[in-house]
């Protein structure tokens, strides 16, 4: 025992998980070969955890909150009757989530770009990026506003009733400030989360859930302002969200080093970042696409219902992922690069088997937290085999892709992800669920034979990675983004 109280390899672990100090620390007791293997591999073990919570748990908080304050809007729209709850419905899954997916996906290269500047020392720089995302970002959001816009004929030209089309295009008009929002908060977001402050956006996220509860009850119910006052009651409360952050990195002093005010540098290299971006957008709207089979029947909406709610833990170990191996890479530190992702993919497959097991055991009665009957109840659990599959997997692909987004490998990712879903999913899907007649559970199938070839592509991708390389690929992108600012300042 005393041994092991004075061993200066675990003396050293419990000082030293939080900020530079656990990365340098994790480096260091990898590089140390004189140390026994399990000893070592013991206090890695220790530090990269430690370092992994402080990131994830907040960050599942906060996408959980998040995606409450949606479901929150459509129940409140559904207390009015069922076609306000049909049309309020329409409106989230098919327009709001396509902005959501484009906005958050380009947001991620802020993320791939200040998690690496953070782990440099290049604190400057975090707030540039910040600026060229919102900037970028904004710019996207004017077209994809026109969507919203134009969204009863759109609604309409897809073959949906004129009544049906009207109410959900009157839902869709009061998301539009919403749009803007997005373009701002996931910047800001992924710009606090590259330097481990992920707590704050949690805590707000919580005060903006009740006021949002509080305000959908009086626009919706006391002032009568129906599906158009829910939903102008939601694009408020994410603005809530963007206000309390950004007042939040203004005032912070962990903020003083990476926001140093608004500057015409932002302007800078944005077509570099626009690429970027693309790649990143490409690759979550084709996961969210491969998350949502789209198919109009209760016990798929069940299951899918689950699906995107178990999704969100995997969300925060991508966010996680992406902050931990960009911190890295930029430190220069490849050995704690690997070891993380070695980490969070086995923490994040570990917390999918649970899940996947607490859905298989309740497979009999989970429908009727959402809706009775036993017809229902038979389908969803004929069907949640395929969900515990599917579950399983979002426990891996997510998290790999968010390593991928700390390494900027967004267009390659893509390229995947598009190739699996349109060359492999699809058509499986269709073969086996139109031609071999086996209806939803052939489709899903098709789903999950995509996702299963992506996910292992991005395993042989990840664990046959040169990390010494990508510390020196993450070196040139920062030499060169200081490059773009050093000619900026000087003229």
């Amino acid at each position: 025992m005393d041994s092991q109280t004075n061993d200066p390899l675990l003396e050293t672990v419990e000082g030293s998980t939080t900020g530079h100090g656990g990365s340098v620390e994790l480096e260091r007791v990898l590089s140390d070969t004189e140390t026994p293997l399990m000893r070592r591999f013991t206090a890695a073990s220790i530090i990269e955890v430690n370092l992994l919570y402080k990131l994830a748990a907040p960050a599942v908080m906060v996408y959980l909150l998040n995606i409450a304050m949606s479901m929150s809007t459509r129940i409140f729209s559904g207390q009015l009757g069922n076609m306000e709850l049909a049309a309020a419905s329409l409106g989230n899954q098919g327009i709001q989530l396509f902005a959501y997916g484009l906005l958050l996906g380009m947001g991620s290269a802020v993320e791939t770009l200040c998690g690496q500047a953070f782990g440099a020392s290049k604190f400057d720089m975090l707030g540039v990026y910040l600026q060229r995302s919102a900037i970028v970002l904004l710019v996207t959001s004017i077209p994809i506003s026109m969507i919203y816009v134009f969204s009863k004929p759109i609604l309409l030209l897809l073959g949906q009733s004129p009544s049906m089309a009207s109410d959900a295009a009157l839902f869709v008009y009061g998301l539009i400030p919403q749009v803007f929002a997005y373009a701002i908060n996931f910047p800001i977001q992924k710009f606090l989360q590259a330097q481990s402050i992920v707590a704050p956006s949690a805590y707000i996220s919580v005060g903006t859930l009740v006021v949002h509860l509080i305000l959908s009850w009086v626009t919706v119910y006391k002032l009568g302002l129906g599906l158009l006052g829910a939903s102008l009651t939601l694009s408020l409360s994410w603005w809530i969200i963007v206000v309390g952050q950004f007042v939040y990195i203004l005032r912070s002093d962990r903020c003083k080093e990476t926001w140093t005010g608004f500057n015409t540098k932002a302007f800078g290299g944005l077509w570099d970042f626009v690429k970027l971006s693309s790649g990143s957008a490409v690759l979550v709207l084709i996961a969210g696409l491969l998350e949502n089979p789209q198919l109009s029947l209760d016990a798929l909406s069940v299951c899918t219902s689950v699906n995107a709610l178990v999704f969100m833990v995997s969300v925060g170990f991508n966010a996680a992922a992406s902050v931990r191996v960009g911190n890295e890479l930029g430190a220069g530190n490849p050995k704690a690069a690997a070891f993380s992702v070695l980490t969070v993919t086995t923490v994040s497959f570990l917390i999918a088997l649970v899940e996947a097991t607490i859905v298989l055991s309740v497979r009999d009665v989970i429908s009727y937290a959402f809706t009775g009957g036993e017809t229902v109840a038979n389908a969803v659990s004929d069907l949640c085999p395929l969900l515990a599959i599917t579950i399983v997997l979002n426990g891996i692909q997510p998290v790999l892709s968010g390593v991928a987004v700390g390494c900027g490998w967004q267009a390659y990712v893509a390229y995947v992800n598009v190739g699996c879903y349109y060359i492999v999913g699809i058509p499986l899907g269709f073969l086996l669920g139109f031609h071999f007649n086996f209806g939803v559970k052939g489709i899903w199938s098709g789903m999950i034979g995509g996702t299963g070839m992506q996910t292992l592509i991005l395993l042989w991708s990840t664990f046959r990675t040169d990390w010494n390389k990508e510390v020196e690929k993450t070196n040139k992108r920062l030499n060169k983004w200081e490059a773009n600012k050093e000619t900026l300042f000087k003229e």
